[in-house]
């Protein structure tokens, strides 16, 4: 008895959008949201940047997701957008916090033995 492989399409509900214009529309608007903040929150926040150049790292971070298709994900990124811009509206986030978007190198941890050891982990 041959057995048929049926495809399953699955449609599930987006989370905010209805389609990818509205996902674009809301992220544009995050997006401004995010770049009108950034006098206060240099003024709020005590960290050696230039509007310039938090602007920059601001258009970097959206571009970061700009491959992403999904709506659900798309929706979880605005959302996830919204309470950062949040934190750093009422002055929750730390200057660490903040300043953790301009770490350059992340630091890669070993994973074998030897160079656990060496390093002097555990």
């Amino acid at each position: 008895m041959a057995s048929r492989a049926a495809t399953v399409v699955r449609q599930v509900k987006p989370i905010l959008s209805i389609n990818r214009e509205d996902a674009r529309r809301k992220v544009l608007t995050l997006y401004k949201a995010w770049i009108r903040q950034v006098p206060s929150s240099l003024l709020s926040y005590d960290i050696p940047k230039t509007e310039a150049e938090c602007k920059k790292k601001i258009r970097e971070e959206f571009k970061r997701h700009a491959h992403l298709t999904d709506l659900r994900i798309i929706d979880r990124q605005i959302i996830r957008g919204q309470m950062e811009l949040q934190e750093l509206a009422n002055v929750w986030k730390t200057k660490g916090g903040l300043m953790h978007y301009w770490k350059e190198t992340w630091e890669k941890k070993p994973t074998d033995f030897m160079s656990k050891f060496l390093k002097g982990q555990d």
